[in-house]
This record gives structure tokens, C-alpha cells and sequence, in this order.
């Protein structure tokens, strides 16, 4: 049986020419940067040049990169380390519904805490923030906006540039450097154009395991002027905003990643978007279905399903059966069995966003995987409505 994975969203494999550059820096070249000898100033030196790479890729200044575990941490700190460092400032923060729970969640707890005043803006039907909104809800006192480049679940990408710009004029207006403004890109890296002076953002998170390079590593992008309170705490790595030995090979395979994602991603998308849109079609022929996210301001590789009358974690385990493999959403909530938070904030009934599947498609994705899965899923949609003990109308897909 040959296995088919339509979970790139979750995580990609390890492309093979990123390996090959890691792999000096596991036992050969395997010294600590912050050390003062040779063998130290080798991994200092590839650390550079890999942070030069990736600050010519994002236009920035190789300072305003800053190294750390993965994408959870850095929209950590972003958030975090900019609240912290200007609670003197403001405590209202803005952010949207469809958020990564990475933002989300520690939001909620400063929240909470009592830190800080959120606002969290709706999304439409498609999973569209409004940049009009946005300019509503600012208040004198906003510190810091967080909202996503493209969501993870249903692939909306959200116009980054126009709220930049929206913001700019604001603090033009105001006379103000705030409210800060951050983007997770998790997602849109390798996909979409990552400069930060297009895009106006202060911070973007960017995550090595979305696009085929090493997991346990990622990056913060922090505009210069921008300040931060470090929540890693020791020898002042990082510029003294993410303490703690450099992840040498980690950050050489990112680097290295990045660069040939962008390099190819012009005839990726295009390959990825011919194979998105015949999966769309082939799905939706299924009776009681629906799309979930953009029709088409989406991720070339993102197709968000919802069928009614049957339960998302039992269709995955279906799918996996036939070696086929989905999710029902962001891989980082897997263990909840409760709808998608993201699905049920672009207007679906709780009915209806138990039965949404996500496919991710990726580089070793084949028109034979889309035929396949577009011949196996009607059965396993019916055998499930088979044992369902609802029948739901179609007026389900809304609330």
C-alpha cells in the first residue's frame, strides 16, 4: 500500500540538500559560537552567514534576526517581550480569532493576568480579517497587534501589507511609534514574499519545520527600535534576547531552507495550485460539503473540507487506514476533540465544524495522490454517515 501525506501544514520531511549543510555541524565543526577558539569561531562564522541569508531574504539587518526553538517560541517572545517592555505604555493588544493557538494562548493568560486589555476581532465567512476593523478597535493605548499571515487551518491569507500601511498612517497621525506590529508566518514562508519593508510589520515569526527544513528551530524578526523583554534568561546570546547555546546545525538547515524556498516558490505555488484546485473540484462533488477559507486568496497548498453528518477524527483514522493522511485541523490541538476554533469562527455551526478535514499538499505530492484521494473519500464519507445518527440540512453550515 503506498502511504500518501496531505499533512504539510503540520510538518514537512527534511529536504535532503538541507541535510547535507547541517550535517558538517553535528560532529565535525560542532564548537559553541560564544566560544573564543577555532573550533568556536567555525560555528560563529556559519551562524553569520546564515543570519545574513535570511536577513537579504527578508530585507532586514542581519541584527534584527533572532534565533530560537521554533515558532511557538517566537511568537512567545514577540508578544510576551513587547507587552513586558511597555506595560508602561499601554496594556491594550489586538489580535484576531483565527490565530495560532501559540498566539492565542498566551494572550488569554496575560489576559488573565490581569497584563493586559484583548481585543479579538471576528473574521468573515471566509476567514478574512477586516483591515477597517482593525482601525476601529485602535486605542491611544494599543501596544501590539498580532495577526496572521495565512492561517494553518484553512489557508486564508490575510492582507499583511494593507493593515501595515493602515498602521503606519495611524502613527503618523498619532504622533507615536506603537502599536507594534506582528505577523506569524509560519505558514507563508516559501509561499509569499517575506519583506518585512513591504509587509510594514515589526515582528514575524518564522518556523523551520513548515518548510522542509530541521524541527526545534526557528526565528523572530524584530525591527530595530523595537523592544523586548527576554523571557530565556543566561548568557546573553541573541543579542541578549534569547539566552542559551546557538542550535548550530538547526540554524544553518533553516537558513538553507529558507533560501531555497523562496528560490523555487514561483513554480511550486503554481505546481501546488494546479493540484489544490483539482482536489477542491473532486471533493466537493461529494453531497453536503463546503470549502472553509478563501476561494482564492488561499495557500496554494491548503484545501479545507467540511462534510456534514460525519466526524472529522474518524474520517482521519479511515484515511490513515488506506495510508492516506489528513488532519482535522492545526496539528498542535490534536489531542482536543473539539471543533476548530478557526472553523467555527469563519460561521459554522458546531454540527458542521466537526466534520472539517484538512489536506496540506507538498513537494512530493503527485497528480496520482490527488486521483487517489479523491477516489477513496467518498466511501469513507459514506460508510461514516452510514453509522451517523444525524441528518443534517445544509442550513448547518452556518449557525
Amino acid at each position: 500500500m503506498k502511504e500518501r501525506y496531505f499533512d504539510h501544514a503540520s510538518t514537512t520531511y527534511l529536504d535532503q540538500r538541507v541535510l547535507q549543510t547541517m550535517l558538517p555541524f553535528f560532529s565535525e565543526n560542532f564548537g559553541n559560537p560564544s566560544s573564543f577558539h577555532a573550533v568556536g569561531l567555525k560555528a560563529k562564522v556559519a551562524v553569520t552567514e546564515a543570519r545574513k541569508k535570511i536577513a537579504a531574504i527578508l530585507n532586514s539587518r542581519e541584527e534584527e534576526i533572532i534565533f530560537t526553538s521554533g515558532g511557538t517560541e517566537s511568537d512567545n517572545l514577540a508578544l510576551i517581550g513587547t507587552i513586558r517592555a511597555h506595560s508602561g505604555r499601554g496594556k491594550h493588544v489586538i489580535t484576531s480569532s483565527i490565530e495560532h493557538h501559540a498566539v492565542l494562548e498566551p494572550l488569554l493568560l496575560l489576559q488573565k493576568r490581569g497584563e493586559i486589555e484583548l481585543t479579538i476581532l471576528p473574521v468573515d465567512r471566509e476567514g478574512l480579517v477586516s483591515v477597517k476593523d482593525i482601525e476601529t478597535a485602535l486605542r491611544p493605548d494599543t501596544i501590539l497587534i498580532s495577526i496572521m499571515f495565512a492561517n494553518n487551518e484553512i489557508g486564508t491569507i490575510q492582507p499583511i501589507a494593507d493593515i501595515g500601511r493602515s498602521l503606519l498612517n495611524w502613527k503618523k497621525q498619532q504622533a507615536t511609534n506603537f502599536p507594534y506590529f506582528h505577523t506569524d508566518a509560519c505558514q507563508a514562508a516559501g509561499v509569499l514574499d517575506l519583506d518585512v519593508e513591504k509587509l510594514h510589520v515589526d515582528l514575524m515569526t518564522i518556523n523551520g519545520s513548515k518548510i522542509y527544513g530541521p524541527k526545534g528551530i526557528g526565528l523572530l524578526y524584530i525591527r530595530r527600535g523595537t523592544r523586548i523583554e527576554p523571557m530565556m534568561i543566561g548568557g546573553g546570546q541573541e543579542r541578549n534576547l534569547r539566552s542559551g547555546t546557538e542550535n548550530t546545525p538547526g540554524i544553518i538547515g533553516l537558513s538553507t531552507a529558507l533560501a531555497l524556498a523562496q528560490q523555487e516558490r514561483e513554480q511550486e505555488n503554481a505546481r501546488l495550485i494546479e493540484l489544490r484546485q483539482r482536489l477542491i473540484e473532486g471533493l466537493l462533488k461529494i453531497p453536503k460539503t463546503r470549502l472553509n477559507g478563501h476561494p482564492t486568496e488561499r495557500l496554494p497548498n491548503n484545501v479545507n473540507i467540511s462534510f456534514l453528518d460525519i466526524e472529522g477524527e474518524a474520517a482521519v483514522l479511515y484515511l490513515d487506514a488506506e495510508g492516506i493522511y489528513v488532519s482535522t485541523g492545526s496539528a498542535c490541538a490534536s489531542a482536543s476533540l473539539d471543533p476548530s476554533h478557526v472553523i467555527l469562527a469563519t460561521g459554522l455551526s458546531y454540527e458542521a465544524a466537526h466534520g472539517s478535514l484538512r489536506f496540506t499538499l507538498g513537494k512530493h505530492t503527485t497528480d496520482e495522490d490527488i486521483d487517489a484521494l479523491i477516489s477513496v473519500m467518498p466511501n469513507v464519507v459514506q460508510k461514516l454517515r452510514h453509522m451517523s445518527p444525524v441528518n443534517l440540512d445544509m442550513k448547518y453550515f452556518v449557525k
